[in-house]
């Protein structure tokens, strides 16, 4: 696969290819301008082609986004659908996501923007009133202003089960809060779509002993990336783009919870890992 990297920093563009192993660095133009370009593939290669090459590890490395959105699909795998279904059971809410999975209507949700955003390295939270937190890894797209789906990044969707699981309708507040989006840590602009192949792949380490490790493949989704990217944009508009979370089959079982200073390391390649410790409560 032919593909270029963008890394956002605080003074410009970190760019490399898969066809070479040197990185060069632009500040030719505005991040939210570069990712939302008409061809992006081939910005790229001409970003790639002028820019100076430069040492990775000097530059500080920011979270893929700029002014954009982020938001996120729910209930897009089986196994989603079967953790929601156990964790609502007990409050009646388990027929909503058992609907939602089989509806022709996605489940779509705000998940939030830069201020909420945490990138690789960072500290991804936990809410003080919950009991039950669980990181989420999803294959994250980037859908430009002009609707089309162009790159891709990583998302750790970090949620509170119990809270969610107690109501359908708390999700916002299970889902959204400071600290709740991991995201990053680069933008993949691939000359064609992912293959359905693409593993996702999260491992959680406490005191450097592994605790969880989860896999699937992107194949296992119900919907595809072009049906969720036409339901979000069908009556929004994103004048900088957007970025969607499409959702997760990796579902820890029960009991386990996040504990703060775990490390989670959500890999899929070609992106890359992103890297999070769970801040302390």
């Amino acid at each position: 696969m032919t593909y270029f990297k963008l890394f956002h920093t605080p003074h410009g563009t970190l760019i490399q290819s898969s066809e070479s192993e040197v990185t060069n660095f632009s500040q030719a133009i505005h991040w939210d301008d570069l990712i939302n370009q008409e061809n992006l593939f081939e910005a790229c290669k001409h970003l790639f082609e002028k820019g100076t090459s430069t040492d990775f590890n000097n530059h500080e490395i920011l979270p893929p986004v700029g002014q954009q959105e982020i938001w996120a699909a729910g209930v897009t795998y089986l196994r989603s659908k079967v953790a929601r279904m156990e964790e609502s059971k007990e409050s009646g809410g388990d027929t909503f996501y058992d609907k939602v999975y089989s509806a022709e209507r996605p489940e779509i949700f705000y998940k939030g923007n830069l201020s909420r955003a945490v990138g690789n390295g960072g500290k991804v939270r936990i809410r003080k009133d919950a009991v039950w937190n669980v990181p989420e890894p999803e294959l994250t797209l980037f859908i430009n202003k002009n609707k089309q789906i162009t790159a891709y990044t990583i998302g750790n969707d970090m949620s509170s089960r119990d809270i969610e699981g107690e109501n359908p309708l708390y999700l916002p507040q299970a889902k959204v809060y400071d600290g709740s989006a991991g995201i990053g840590p680069c933008l993949l602009v691939p000359e064609k779509p992912l293959a359905s192949e693409t593993v996702i792949d999260m491992k959680i380490f406490r005191e450097k002993e592994l605790v969880f490790q989860g896999d699937t493949q992107i194949s296992q989704m119900k919907r595809t990336h072009i049906e969720l990217a036409e339901y979000l944009t069908r009556e929004l508009s994103f004048s900088k783009g957007v970025f969607l979370m499409t959702g997760t089959c990796i579902v820890p079982d029960p009991p386990f919870t996040l504990q703060a200073n775990d490390r989670i390391e959500i890999q899929i390649e070609p992106i890359g890992t992103l890297t999070q410790i769970v801040a302390e409560k």
